[in-house]
């Protein structure tokens, strides 16, 4: 045997070894979309761990590393849901490759800010089992957790090729699970909600993206500049409705503080403001007429691949 048909061998055992790695494609090569996506979700986790032993945390560390590292699993699983869009209207099929990184990302901070809390009961499970079962805002949390870990216990290649085609209708459930994290978000925030419904407002454009393409609405710009407007004042009245409701204050004093830019500017304009860069990304990178025909044929072999990536 010659030493190159050798090296072929060796090369051709190596690579699913390689192609493990975070950072490489399914052929075992280096991916500089993948490796930059791996920095970008270690980041968060290494700078809470920084933060705690630096003491920047105090006087309560492991309530704030709580929070930190569930507010980066809602996050994550944001960007996991905008992968889908983002690569349809920006025709940029080479995100598909970043998907399941996102949404493990997203489980393992959860299960880490699950961890934390177990950590500040004392590791006493009858009780945080107790506070699970009598606090509503836990009982929604770990129900979200419960889901989250399922997705990611199902997104090995073995598991997608057992559940052939179930595999997507079981994942269409962070559809479902999103909305609990978003819920035990708002009720753990109490007072300050402006992030938790930045994140819904981004939800319903991720949402109305999903549901424009299901009805075959082009994701042109002139559509998805619709649903920013229409995001955004939902956004608004989510943000209205939920402060009517906890403080009693007058809703219509609540509607016109959102509306008003010259006080603050508050989560809806940022969700329209979000929506209208993405139309303009679809008009910038698949204007009117454009032929997204070879996209097409890329995200076809690139999800054929995604399981290893």
């Amino acid at each position: 045997m010659s030493s190159r048909t050798s090296s072929r061998i060796s090369s051709a055992r190596s690579t699913p070894r390689a192609a493990r790695l975070p950072w490489r494609d399914r052929a075992g090569r280096f991916s500089p979309l993948k490796f930059v996506t791996f920095l970008a979700v270690l980041a968060p986790g290494v700078w809470i761990a920084l933060a705690w032993a630096m003491g920047w945390y105090a006087p309560k560390p492991v309530t704030e590393a709580i929070h930190q590292n569930g507010l980066w699993a809602v996050r994550l699983i944001l960007a996991s849901l905008a992968v889908t869009p983002l690569r349809r209207i920006g025709n940029w099929p080479k995100l598909i490759l970043i998907r399941r990184m996102l949404g493990v990302a997203a489980f393992v901070y959860v299960a880490i800010h699950f961890a934390l809390y177990c950590l500040d009961q004392g590791f006493d499970l009858g009780r945080v089992a107790s506070e699970i079962a009598l606090r509503i805002y836990l009982t929604i949390g770990f129900a979200a957790l419960l889901g989250l870990a399922v997705l990611a216990a199902t997104s090995t290649d073995a598991m997608i090729r057992r559940l052939g085609r179930r595999w997507q209708t079981l994942h269409r459930a962070i559809y479902v699970i999103t909305p609990l994290a978003l819920i035990h978000f708002y009720l753990q925030s109490k007072i300050d909600v402006t992030e938790a419904v930045f994140m819904t407002g981004l939800f319903g454009l991720a949402f109305a993206y999903r549901l424009m393409h299901r009805l075959a609405i082009p994701l042109r710009a002139a559509p998805l500049a619709g649903a920013a407007l229409l995001t955004g004042a939902l956004t608004a009245v989510v943000e209205t409705a939920w402060y009517a409701a906890t403080t009693g204050a007058p809703w219509q004093f609540i509607l016109a503080a959102n509306l008003d830019v010259e006080t603050a500017i508050r989560p809806a304009w940022w969700v329209m403001t979000v929506g209208f860069g993405i139309a303009l990304i679809a008009a910038v990178r698949l204007p009117q007429g454009g032929n997204p025909g070879r996209a097409a044929r890329f995200t076809i072999r690139a999800e054929e691949g995604a399981a290893s990536s």
